[in-house]
This record gives C-alpha cells, sequence and structure tokens, in this order.
C-alpha cells in the first residue's frame, strides 16, 4: 500500500507547485527508487489532463561517465537533453539518492569538466524559468517552463541526517506541512505572509549581514547591493518543501557593487556529495577573490574555477521555514532553515534580477540564530535592522511568527 503523504505530495506538486494543465508535457526525473512517487505525480498529472512522461537518473551511470569518458565525452552536450528542456512545459525532479557519498572520490576537474559542459541546457532552463514567472515568451519565442524539485527520502539521505528512516520521513513530511489537512491551503497561507517581507524588501537598495565570530573565524560581514534585484517569494512553486525571498544580486556590469565583504558559513557547503567543511568566501565586485576551508578546500576551490561566472554571486536569500530546525545535510531543507541566510555562487535566475550564466549553482548556509556561546546575527536594509537574532522584526508589517 502506498504511503498516503505521497498522494498529498503529489497533489500539492501538480495542482499547486506546477499548475499542470490538459495538454502539458510533463518531465517526470528521478531515480527509480522513487518509483512510488514517480507513480503517485505521474497518476495526478493524468488527472489534471496532462501527458506525464519518465526520465531514469542512475548514479552507477554517471560515476561510470566520471571514471571512465575521455575528455571530450565529458564536455559532450547531448542534443537530446537541448531538445527536452527547450520543449517540455513542466518539469518536476525527485531527489533520491541511494548513496550520497558515491562521487566522493572523483577528481574535482573532471566533476567541473561535467558540470560547466551542462552549462548551455542551464541557460535554456534558466530564461525559459524567467519567461514563465513574467507570463511571457523568451528572447526565442519560446514559453516559459514551470518546474519543481523535491526530495523522496532515502536511507541514505536519513543516514546523513542521522535519523533513521521513520524519522526522516517524518521530518521531511512535516516540512512539507504534508501532515496537514490541507497542504495547499496552508502553503497558499506561507505565501501571503512571505509577500510581506517581499515587499518590504523591494526597492531597498543595500543589504548588510552581520554574525558575530565563532569556532576560530572572524564573523560574517557582508554588504550585497540589490538595488535593481527582484525579489521573488519561494513558497512551494520552484523547490518542495519552500519557504525562502531571494533575489539576484544587482552586478558591477548592470550598475552595482555585486558583493563585498566576507563570509563565514555555519554549516557546512554540500554539493554533489561532498562536505565543504568551515568555508569562508571574500567578495569584491560581487565576485569570490579568496575562498577558503578547513575541509575539502581542493574541491572548493575546483568548483569556484570550473568557468568564468562560478565566482560571481548570482543569489542571496533569507530562511523562512520554521518548520524546519536542524541542519540535515541537504541543501533543500538546510537553506530553508527559518532564522538563516543562505547565498550562491554561480549562475543567477534571469528572473531576480542576476542573469550571471555558469553551470554552478551552489548555495551555502549562514545560521543567524543565538547559540551556545554565540550570539545571533542581523540584516539591514539601507542601515535599518529588519531581521535578528533569527527572526523578524516589527518594521516588517504583518509578518508575525
Amino acid at each position: 500500500m502506498r504511503d498516503p503523504r505521497l498522494d498529498r505530495l503529489a497533489d500539492v506538486l501538480v495542482r499547486y507547485s506546477t499548475r499542470v494543465k490538459p495538454g502539458d508535457l510533463v518531465h517526470i526525473n528521478s531515480e527509480a527508487v522513487a518509483m512510488p512517487l514517480i507513480v503517485a505525480t505521474y497518476e495526478a498529472v493524468l488527472r489534471a489532463g496532462g501527458n506525464p512522461f519518465w526520465s531514469p537518473r542512475s548514479e552507477e551511470l554517471q560515476e561510470a561517465m566520471l571514471t571512465h569518458a575521455s575528455e571530450e565525452q565529458l564536455r559532450f552536450v547531448s542534443p537530446l537533453d537541448i531538445h527536452r528542456t527547450q520543449s517540455i512545459d513542466v518539469h518536476i525532479a525527485f531527489w533520491a539518492e541511494l548513496n550520497t557519498k558515491f562521487l566522493g572520490r572523483i577528481d574535482p576537474k573532471r566533476t567541473a569538466m561535467l558540470q560547466s559542459a551542462r552549462k548551455p541546457i542551464m541557460k535554456i532552463f534558466m530564461e525559459r524559468c524567467a519567461a514563465s514567472a513574467e507570463d511571457r515568451m523568451d528572447a526565442y519565442g519560446r514559453k516559459g517552463i514551470r518546474w519543481c524539485g523535491t526530495l523522496f527520502p532515502t536511507l541514505a539521505a536519513a543516514q546523513d541526517a542521522e535519523m533513521s528512516l521513520n524519522q526522516y520521513e517524518a521530518f521531511v513530511f512535516r516540512a512539507g506541512l504534508l501532515h496537514l489537512p490541507d497542504p495547499v491551503k496552508a502553503w497558499e497561507a506561507i505565501s501571503e505572509r512571505q509577500q510581506r517581507v517581499v515587499d518590504y524588501l523591494t526597492g531597498k537598495k543595500e543589504l548588510r549581514f552581520r554574525a558575530p565570530p565563532t569556532d576560530g573565524h572572524d564573523g560574517t560581514d557582508l554588504r550585497v547591493d540589490v538595488s535593481k534585484a527582484h525579489w521573488i517569494n519561494c513558497a512551494g512553486r520552484e523547490n518542495f518543501p519552500d519557504g525562502e525571498v531571494f533575489a539576484g544580486p544587482t552586478l558591477p556590469a548592470d550598475g552595482g557593487f555585486g558583493a563585498s565583504g566576507h563570509a563565514n558559513f555555519t554549516f557546512p557547503a554540500v554539493y554533489q556529495g561532498r562536505e565543504v567543511e568551515g568555508v569562508r568566501l571574500k567578495f569584491e565586485n560581487g565576485k569570490v577573490v579568496d575562498a577558503a576551508a578547513k575541509k575539502n578546500e581542493e574541491f572548493l576551490i575546483r568548483m569556484l574555477d570550473q568557468d568564468a561566472g562560478a565566482r560571481i554571486m548570482g543569489e542571496i536569500a533569507i530562511g523562512t521555514n520554521y518548520a524546519i530546525t536542524e541542519f540535515s545535510r541537504n541543501t533543500l531543507f538546510d537553506e530553508k532553515i527559518g532564522g538563516t541566510f543562505h547565498m550562491a555562487v554561480g549562475a543567477g535566475y534571469p528572473e531576480s534580477g542576476n542573469s550571471n550564466e555558469s553551470g554552478l549553482h551552489w548555495d551555502m548556509v549562514c545560521d543567524l540564530r543565538p547559540r551556545a556561546a554565540c550570539a545571533g546575527g542581523s540584516i539591514t536594509a539601507d542601515g535599518e535592522v529588519f531581521h535578528k537574532d533569527g527572526q523578524f522584526q516589527p518594521v516588517v508589517k504583518g509578518w508575525a511568527q
């Protein structure tokens, strides 16, 4: 018997997140281990009148590519992947890893080469996402694409989070409010509340993020130019579960300074199964000019050096999901933790005001909540404190924690 929470999740993804319409070509992409959710979503798409198809992912095949392919093969861009990205109306992705560390001993240079080769696909995807957000055609006459990614709980992910599978399932489904009678209604209410944060931040020119020194580092003091940014309300449309507001830093090419200062990230930065601990990034003119880490520093540098856009800040965001309270080593959840901020190096989302192009998009999270032996941090907008010790302040009208 299928877990009824999967049917509720499929309903939210199809009816709320991606708003599948009759005739939509709907791409479902996942490892086969998530078949119960794949089937539930496939059925939900059919009920909505869409045309679903599933393309499998495989850790074994990815490992084979990275282990045995020539450099020419690593740089190859499949015309089938290009055509699919140009053609689909809806993309629904399930992350369902059997081994979160399966790439742990792959040469970072080869990983970066493969990632960089996907840059043309990422560019098409980002352009079509922006067109969808603005309800228009993109520059090539293609209509927008609606998409959402979520996680199917596996033993591997539960182990990373140091939970049993039952505990992890409860954590995942509660973060998505799937324990409530009407999750769609609950996410609509969250969207309305987060819009008040977006309304407050719209028109602001500069944000400043500060966190005190701890664990032997010099804390965080980071200024970000958002003078031409578009703030996005993330309430379960593109990621699920969700809970953040984000914008694209205004880069020098667009008349801003991007980002300036330094950030020390509280939690390990996880990318492609690698944990990079103690990351410290220094920014000048929106670009990382110095990077260091206590563990896996070589991998960090390789990823940042994979292409011309990888060191550029493509996103700045504030986590707002207070149902997620603990670090789980999965960015989908960790970047949403209420009381944190995160930023991404690499590709920006054009609809957010940042069109930086890269094969990389790597989110890193900094905690602003008070912790043992450590005071909390703050965020100011044009000099006004609106977020302190992990909580929005009264200047954000209508926000009630």
